[in-house]
């Protein structure tokens, strides 16, 4: 397949036939090769500015280089990267684009500085509401190792592809900058992610992928930024000396049933779980945002959460699941009371609320409807106050776990039960 077939604009959840042609025609070639996906960042629609929480996006980038970094879970001697305009008005134009070994801070490994072509261009405009998927590139990247994606936009560029809680710094600057070994001191930091949306590395095996599609427990709130502590984090390193991939579907604020701070999880499982090339399995933890949104400050006129509902919606989950061949495992939704007291964003606990939430946690646990289970209920809980988070567990929020909370979380998913395979 020559570059220029493989590199095509993609809307929505249409980017898993082209990855899904990649691996097909890849396995055609004389010299067996695959490619398999390493990381993501589900992408979520920019809010107004009348939501309880700002974006924390600039308002356009313009003559400016944004350096990114993101750590893959398995490695591979080619890459290719996912550039995203979703949720984009306006084409985005890329005036140059370069990838690299990340070291620290915004800087590169020397040497390891490599140009992206896209359709064996350096220059590519996005249409609004696309993707678009680079030509592959000749870069020897192990597994767990961090790369840094440098865009140069030369153009007045609007935020799109935007994820909300990167757990990791992007810098800015002006210029184009995408081959500087360290971005100036003065570069501009931002928490958010913007464009770059996938990671795709070129392996001898066919792709094994697990997706965890779930809230701001599985994106990582609470864990050190920059550090790579979050729970999905944790479970790719136990992965990958088997080649398995782990992808975090997590989106900060949201919820299975409705849109929050990202599209429902219903509807974007779809997208970011099943279109996933080699998806073996899935960890779906979510529920704490819809019970814990309604009638607080993120859904004040929303009315109340029955555990009917949330179980009515696992189900449906689980037999999109079954249909594409995906195993499914879920955790018990942990424990919340004090969440963010004292802070204007205080409500997802109450009683009632906690009453929902056990509710759907003993479905999940004795209801023998998913394939695996794992109890971060039972884990993070303090046995002296079972609605409260351990205090070894807690982040300091009592909403999110910590680095150790989140390592544990990791630790009790049992590989053989998820992978539905022998050790």
């Amino acid at each position: 397949m020559t570059p220029s077939a493989f590199t095509s604009l993609i809307r929505h959840g249409a980017l898993a036939l082209s990855l899904a042609a990649a691996v097909s025609a890849s396995a055609a070639e004389p010299a067996t090769a695959y490619w398999s996906p390493s990381w993501v960042a589900s992408t979520q629609p920019i809010w107004s500015g009348d939501f309880v929480l700002p974006p924390g996006l600039p308002f356009q980038f313009n003559r400016q280089t944004v350096r990114q970094v993101a750590r893959l879970s398995i490695g591979g001697t080619r890459l290719r990267v996912v550039i995203s305009n979703e949720g984009g008005t306006s084409p985005l134009h890329i005036g140059a684009a370069r990838v690299a070994r990340h070291a620290e801070g915004s800087g590169i490994v020397e040497g390891t500085d490599r140009q992206l072509h896209f359709g064996g261009q350096a220059e590519v405009t996005v249409p609004p509401g696309a993707r678009l998927v680079s030509d592959p590139l000749d870069i020897v990247l192990p597994a767990l190792g961090k790369v840094a994606v440098s865009l140069y936009l030369p153009r007045p560029s609007q935020p799109a592809g935007f994820h909300f809680d990167a757990r990791q710094i992007a810098y800015v600057a002006d210029g184009d900058l995408t081959g500087a070994p360290r971005m100036p001191a003065n570069a501009s930091q931002w928490s958010t992610r913007v464009y770059v949306s996938g990671l795709i590395v070129e392996t001898p095996k066919p792709p094994v992928t697990v997706v965890t599609l779930g809230d701001s427990l599985t994106d990582g709130n609470g864990s050190t930024p920059g550090a790579n502590t979050r729970w999905p984090d944790a479970l790719a390193e136990r992965l990958a000396n088997r080649g398995v991939a782990v992808l975090n579907a997590g989106i900060s604020g949201g919820r299975l049933l409705k849109d929050g701070m990202g599209r429902a999880g219903l509807e974007r499982a779809g997208r970011d779980v099943f279109a996933q090339p080699g998806v073996r399995a899935m960890v779906v933890l979510l529920g704490t945002n819809d019970i814990g949104w309604p009638g607080g400050p993120f859904a004040p006129d929303e009315p109340a959460m029955r555990a009917e509902e949330l179980i009515q919606g696992f189900r449906q989950l689980i037999e999109m699941a079954r249909a594409h061949n995906v195993r499914i495992a879920a955790g018990t939704i942990p424990p919340n009371e004090g969440a963010l007291q004292g802070t204007p964003l205080a409500g997802h606990y109450s009683p009632e609320k906690d009453k929902v939430r056990q509710a759907v946690n003993r479905w999940i646990r004795d209801g023998g409807a998913f394939d695996a289970v794992v109890d971060f209920d039972a884990l993070l809980r303090d046995p002296a106050h079972p609605s409260r988070l351990k205090a070894a567990m807690d982040s300091g929020d009592h909403l999110h776990p910590g680095d150790a909370g989140y390592k544990a979380m990791a630790a009790a998913i049992d590989l053989e039960a998820l992978l539905g395979m022998a050790p």
